[in-house]
């Protein structure tokens, strides 16, 4: 049986997720060049070490079959909502806290965010509670009783707050609705819904989150501080990277640190900056090719459970690229959420690569009664 498992381990994608890491681990090493305070910080040895412990839970993930989340799936569930209630009862307390938000939990010299592991846990649970009621889908109840899962997470969440992670979870909570047989008469009410949601929590939101949105919005291409001269540093970079690039570790941009938070929001203008059109072009197509093979995986799924955990992490890896990327462009206003597999972040890191884990487990064992 591990001889079978092994046979039918997906190496493209490992190889696919490995390339993506190591280059996202260069690019970190050239964004932080010079710069004193993150040196100190030893971002780039922190980000190794984040990915090696990720590689290690990529093949004990994938070593496992992954019906065995379906008994701890609501323990998971419990133990993060303790966790976000910790945040919010201590104040958090890491060295990633910023504009007032506390999302980080500090053990001994480990730094991580619940937040982060409670997307799995959310792909986990729904996959679970879907694949168990899939022939309810068309009664609203039952959505309205999964919807429940995922709003009680989402109110922690922005509590703390952070509006972007719990995006990301109405999001896997919505794709993986609609993957299990939501009808259209209901998608159309959602989308109804949802833009009440919008005109409505606006002004719930924290001061910080309504000015990139009004920002985004009204830009005032004069302005020499905040998200406007970010983002606008952010397109002078892509645009300065041309077709082929200005070099690894050669952009005025990076180098000179004009861009701001260019080793994690702002990554892929530091890619383009250095390494131009063709480069963002073969990072966003390793994305999309990563993407690809999960959804391949939910295809080959011999079951709706190991279905929608595919499912869900492609979800989950194209959303986070899509909005990281577009907010670079200046598309939509700005985000934090990251590259996934290259911005510097731990946490982030280490919970897609155990998705893929996840993805490696459905995979091997898509014939179930193979054993030669």
């Amino acid at each position: 049986m591990r001889t079978s498992i092994w046979r039918h381990f997906d190496f493209w994608l490992f190889g696919a997720v490995a390339v993506l890491i190591i280059f996202g681990v260069a690019m970190i090493r050239s964004t932080v060049a010079g710069n004193i305070e993150l040196l100190e910080l030893d971002v780039v040895g922190r980000q190794m070490l984040y990915a090696g412990a990720g590689f290690i839970m990529i093949l004990v993930a994938a070593s496992q079959d992954y019906r065995l989340w379906i008994s701890i799936s609501r323990v998971l569930y419990v133990l993060i909502a303790i966790l976000l209630l910790l945040i919010l009862i201590t104040g958090g307390g890491g060295e990633g806290d910023r504009f007032g938000a506390a999302r980080w939990l500090t053990i001994g010299t480990v730094i991580f965010q619940p937040s982060e592991l409670a997307k799995i846990a959310m792909i986990v649970l729904l996959a679970d509670f879907f694949a168990r009621h899939r022939d309810k889908m068309g009664d609203l109840t039952w959505v309205a009783r999964s919807s429940l899962l995922m709003v009680f997470l989402v109110g922690l969440i922005l509590l703390q707050p952070d509006l972007d992670t719990s995006i990301v979870l109405m999001v896997i909570w919505f794709s993986l609705l609609w993957a299990s047989g939501l009808k259209l008469k209901h998608l159309v009410l959602f989308f109804l819904a949802g833009l009440v949601l919008i005109a409505v929590a606006f002004p719930l939101l924290q001061p910080y989150q309504q000015d990139r949105i009004v920002n985004f919005l009204f830009p005032d291409e004069d302005a020499t501080f905040g998200a406007n001269y970010n983002v606008n540093q952010a397109l002078i970079s892509i645009g300065s990277g041309g077709l082929l690039g200005q070099g690894y570790g050669q952009s005025s941009q990076v180098q000179l640190r004009f861009l701001k938070v260019r080793h994690t929001d702002f990554i892929f203008s530091a890619i383009s900056a250095e390494f131009g059109l063709v480069g963002a072009l073969l990072v966003i197509g390793l994305i999309l090719f990563v993407v690809y093979r999960c959804v391949r995986a939910a295809r080959l799924s011999t079951d709706t459970f190991g279905a929608l955990i595919a499912y869900g992490v492609a979800t989950l890896i194209a959303f986070q690229s899509i909005v990281n990327i577009a907010m670079n462009l200046r598309l939509i206003p700005v985000s934090g959420l990251t590259l996934p597999f290259i911005s510097a972040g731990g946490s982030s890191l280490v919970t897609i690569m155990l998705g893929i884990g996840l993805v490696q487990s459905v995979i091997a064992r898509h014939r179930a009664m193979d054993f030669a």
